[in-house]
Order: C-alpha cells, then sequence, then structure tokens
C-alpha cells in the first residue's frame, strides 16, 4: 500500500472507529510517542497516546495494527525512514500543507507524553529541534505556498526526527548511567 493509499484508507477507519483524531495527526503522536522512547504495544498504544475511539476493539483493527507495526519497525531499524503520513503528492497543498501541521503537533504531543526522565538529558540541539518543529505545528501551511518551501520543510521534519530519535538513544542511555 503506497502512502498516498495509506492516508486514505487509515482517515476511513478513523472516520469508523470515530476516533476523533485525523490520520496525519495520529502518525505523528504515535511517531513522537516512539521517538520519545514511549513503551507501547499493539493493544494499548492508542491509549498512550490518550485517544480513546468511540468503538470499542479499536487497536484490533488491522489498519491501525498495521500502522503502529510499521512505525515501531520504522524507529527500531531506521528511523531516518519516518516519514510524515500525508495525503498523496498530486493533492493540492492546501490540504497536504495542513495535514503537515498536524503530523508536527502530533508528533509533539506524542513526544511528550513520553519523553520523561530522558528529557532532562536532552541537549540544546534536541530543544531546538523541538522548537522549531513546535514552529511548524503553529504555522499554517496553506495553499498559498509553493512546492519547493513545503517540500524544503517536509525535509526538515524528517531530519529533524531522525536527529531526535539519537538524541533520545543518548539521553536514555546517559539517565541509565545516572541511576547506578
Amino acid at each position: 500500500m503506497t502512502a498516498s493509499d495509506e492516508h486514505a484508507a487509515l482517515t476511513q477507519v478513523l472516520t469508523r472507529l470515530q476516533a476523533g483524531v485525523d490520520a496525519s495527526e495520529l502518525h505523528g503522536a504515535l511517531s513522537g510517542y516512539l521517538c520519545a522512547g514511549g513503551n507501547a504495544d499493539a493493544s494499548d498504544w492508542l491509549e498512550r497516546l490518550e485517544i480513546t475511539p468511540g468503538v470499542d476493539g479499536a487497536t484490533a483493527d488491522p489498519a491501525l495494527r498495521d500502522v503502529f507495526d510499521r512505525i515501531r519497525a520504522q524507529f527500531a531499524t531506521d528511523p531516518a525512514q519516518v516519514k510524515p503520513l500525508l495525503p498523496p503528492p498530486h493533492a493540492k497543498l492546501d490540504r497536504r500543507g495542513p495535514a503537515l501541521v498536524e503530523w508536527c503537533r502530533g508528533f509533539l504531543g506524542g513526544f511528550g507524553l513520553a519523553s520523561g526522565a530522558a528529557s532532562a538529558h536532552l541537549p540544546a540541539e534536541a530543544e531546538e529541534i523541538l522548537g522549531d518543529l513546535g514552529m511548524i505545528a503553529g504555522t499554517r501551511l496553506a495553499g498559498d505556498d509553493d512546492e519547493t518551501s513545503f517540500d524544503e520543510v517536509l525535509a526538515f521534519v524528517q531530519t529533524a526526527v531522525a536527529l531526535l530519535h539519537r538524541h533520545v538513544q543518548a539521553a536514555q542511555r546517559a539517565a541509565a548511567r545516572s541511576v547506578h
């Protein structure tokens, strides 16, 4: 399934489950949670993200399980491969821009839910990256922006996620050393 198909399919699932969150925001929240070292499994990740679907058994939905498994595998093997889930590239910027903003908002929320003790050990660069993501989350990327600008922001977000993950891993190691 392509990313464009995945966004549409996940949007349908979330609507059916009355999740109260859109596909990009959910993907961002899970990405932020896992990036910050959050511990979850396929049966409890929605609860850990404080998302309560209006339908029981939502975590058993194959589309949701697939999203969880794929993002978790990407963080375990190559965080640089984590890409925001957005409407397809052929969609107008007035759909993709706001979706990227929502993804960043979700990412920061998920990151905050999981950061815990390791956040005290994050270097200034990580704090700056989080601030930059916060600026994106507080903007309005819309159809009046151009493709090149959008692509630059998207590339920054992807790089930022990989760098943050590396910083979190180092911070977790430092926190573990300080406990012993």
